[in-house]
């Protein structure tokens, strides 16, 4: 298992993730908790991560890019029409959206966060309104968050 460190700061050496038997073993767009508060049930982390610290692109394991400005109108999206958050892709109502931010390059300079400090991505927080659920991430069973969406995937070469 990699930490997400690893996955978001290029290291001395290059990322290279072990092949795969089927594209069933893939994990997809999961992030951990990086910080929770047991007595408000809230839970934060990244909900994406677009760019690395040094500005390149992350390809995520299915070979995929998902371009800033499609993450930011993504997370806006969500906010505006969405802001549940569920357990295991499988049922609503377990958690309620209360923070999120998408830290742009732009955004960054103007909150003064100097350049390399942290990576182009969504950053959310839930209030975890199921005590099973908050249980569950209490104990690490749920360690981090999953986007779940639908996307039209558009080949590299049709891109630009």
């Amino acid at each position: 298992m990699y930490k997400f460190s690893e996955l978001i700061q290029k290291s001395k050496e290059e990322y290279h993730p072990e092949p795969r038997e089927s594209p069933k073993e893939d994990i997809k767009g999961r992030f951990r908790v990086t910080k929770s508060d047991d007595d408000r049930r809230l839970a934060f982390g990244w909900a994406s991560v677009s760019m690395r610290v040094d500005g390149e692109l992350i390809e995520d394991f299915q070979k995929d890019i998902v371009e800033p400005e499609v993450l930011e109108n993504s997370a806006y999206n969500f906010v505006e029409f969405y802001r549940e958050g569920g357990e295991m892709h499988e049922r609503g109502g377990a958690a309620v959206l209360v923070e999120s931010v998408v830290f742009t390059e732009e955004k960054m300079k103007a909150m003064g966060i100097p350049e390399g400090t942290l990576p182009v991505g969504w950053w959310i927080g839930f209030k975890v309104t199921d005590q099973e659920v908050w249980e569950r991430v209490k104990d690490g069973t749920y360690p981090m968050f999953s986007v779940e969406g639908t996307a039209q995937r558009i080949e590299a070469e049709e891109w630009g």
